[in-house]
């Protein structure tokens, strides 16, 4: 019973697509003007050598994490990898609210304590005591993960 997805996020294929695109796209952008004309400057040229680079690293980051998916199980979240995002009992919130500092389609997981820091662009970030899920999801499927997570919530604390 505890291997049992109760709910599972997956990558939009478009919002990938484009988020991927277009990051790819800046990446070879900076390069290209880098090196076809560059600045007068040596230091403004490294810069644009270094901001082409960390951006088509990024995209890669994110093209590896867009292949996994998010599954809500009796024992917390957990990626598709096996990758244990947030245990069931160190949950003790969420938000999603429309002001709230939440990746795109998604929402926060407050944890009881602090957790490695953990990112995978596109879909999750671990920093502290919280957790952002979303970016190029389903927004369909977080908001009915974000019920579910509610509901365990719910019947956690009891009447």
């Amino acid at each position: 019973m505890a291997d049992k997805v109760l709910a599972e996020i997956t990558p939009s294929f478009g919002r990938r697509a484009f988020a991927l695109f277009s990051m790819i796209v800046l990446g070879a952008l900076c390069l290209y003007i880098a090196f076809a004309h560059p600045p007068r400057d040596l230091w403004a040229q490294a810069f644009l050598i270094g901001v082409g680079l960390v951006v088509l690293w990024g995209a890669e980051m994110m093209r590896r994490a867009t292949r996994l998916s998010l599954e809500l199980t009796e024992e917390g979240l957990r990626d598709s990898s096996g990758v244990m995002v947030a245990p069931m009992e160190r949950i003790v919130g969420l938000d999603r609210g429309m002001f709230a500092f939440k990746p795109s389609n998604g929402f926060i997981v407050r944890l009881d304590r602090p957790h490695a820091r953990c990112w995978r662009p596109g879909l999750y970030w671990r920093l502290g005591r919280s957790v952002g899920v979303g970016g190029v999801t389903v927004a369909s499927q977080a908001k009915m993960m974000a019920d579910l997570l509610t509901i365990k919530l719910a019947e956690r604390e009891g009447p």
